[in-house]
């Protein structure tokens, strides 16, 4: 692996149930520093699992794996302090105040409590939080647990930055603000791996990879997708490659 690639997959395979379920099949994939590289497909089209192996929470069936120029998920211990994870499922405790759970995070990562005091009140300030602080997860909005756990997922400052789902569930004032605040991450040296399976949001990235039942069918920056194929946007793109069925069944 040279510098330039923070995430190198080679030949990744997943499968469940024996082999039953092709989750992920043959994924190669490199994703460069200091840029946003979105995954882009419907529901059930492996983005998810995919993200999963590269973060090392699952192991591939087959494949290899290299981030920031280590090994996943054999060298996963090395590499947690250097990785920052929103899940797409809220990662935050609901009988947890705001702070608390920024807190309970920057322990975990090791930081004093000047540093996670310092990162901290800077990511309520710049997710808007600074109001919730002392609320109880179980009584936040959807969007305001999404900005919780993104908070989460930066308050060690890591290098690289896995958003699955990240704008799930929000409205489109909030997915433009998440937008802005990705790119500023980017700016600031961050490489930012994010799905969705909302199509507008590729324009977003530098660049996307298409992905259909749990292969990569294209990849590129959104200029040069929309050039090559004729069309207008991504929609139209991933319906003109997925043969018109946008089901992702």
């Amino acid at each position: 692996m040279t510098d330039e690639f923070v995430i190198e997959t080679e030949n990744l395979v997943k499968h469940y149930l024996k082999g039953k379920v092709k989750a992920v099949r043959g994924i190669n994939l490199k994703v460069k520093r200091g840029e946003i590289y979105a995954f882009i497909g419907a529901n059930g089209s492996g983005k998810s699992t995919t993200i999963d192996i590269i973060s090392g929470v699952l192991r591939p069936t087959s494949g290899k794996v290299k981030v920031l120029g280590l090994e996943m998920p054999k060298e996963r211990r090395k590499l947690s302090s250097h990785i920052g994870i929103a899940p797409q499922e809220y990662s935050i405790y609901q009988d947890l105040s705001v702070w608390e759970n920024i807190e309970f995070f920057g322990k975990l990562y090791g930081l004093s409590k000047s540093e996670m005091e310092e990162r901290g009140e800077e990511l309520l300030r710049i997710l808007k939080l600074d109001e919730k602080r002392d609320t109880i997860g179980e009584q936040l909005s959807g969007g305001m647990k999404r900005r919780v756990s993104i908070a989460c997922a930066l308050i060690h400052d890591p290098e690289l930055i896995l958003f699955d789902e990240a704008t799930v569930g929000v409205d489109p004032i909030l997915r433009a603000y998440f937008w802005d605040f990705f790119k500023r991450l980017r700016d600031s040296g961050k490489t930012i791996l994010v799905t969705s399976h909302v199509m507008d949001e590729a324009e977003k990235a530098d660049r996307i990879g298409l992905m259909r039942e749990g292969l990569l069918i294209e990849e590129g920056t959104p200029h040069e997708l929309l050039e090559k194929h004729g069309v207008k946007n991504i929609e139209e793109l991933f319906i003109k490659l997925s043969g018109g069925n946008n089901n992702g069944n």
